[in-house]
């Protein structure tokens, strides 16, 4: 798969590929310097070469990944808007709002971050 729109087709539970799509189409306004790029069968966005976040769904929740420091540097914000996390990623249960704010504020952060970032990964 090549594109965002052939990976909402992958997506067989109606409310995962509705809020992928609002998510996908959100960044894509909030954040148009950014590239995207389908990975490891889920939708990215990078920055200079340098990845910035990751969506992919599951059954039961969409999963963001802004790389353990995005986690890290946010942990308390997410488990006060009600989200799970590991180390990697947190989780936003498909009955749940997204915290648009926080989201933007993780990948502000990252953009910020990684702006002299010569690899992929931090």
């Amino acid at each position: 798969m090549e594109t965002f729109e052939k990976y909402l087709e992958t997506l067989t539970a109606p409310e995962a590929r509705v809020r992928m799509e609002e998510v996908l189409t959100w960044m894509r306004e909030e954040f148009p310097q950014l590239n995207e790029r389908i990975a490891w069968n889920q939708p990215m966005f990078t920055d200079h070469g340098t990845y910035i976040i990751g969506f992919s769904a599951s059954k039961k929740h969409m999963a963001v990944s802004p790389e353990k420091e995005g986690i890290t540097h946010f942990s308390k914000e997410i488990e006060d808007a009600g989200y799970r996390h590991t180390k990697m990623l947190l989780q936003i249960p498909w009955a749940k709002p997204v915290d648009y704010k926080l989201l933007k504020r993780m990948i502000s952060y990252n953009i910020a971050e990684k702006k002299n970032c010569t690899s992929f990964w931090r």
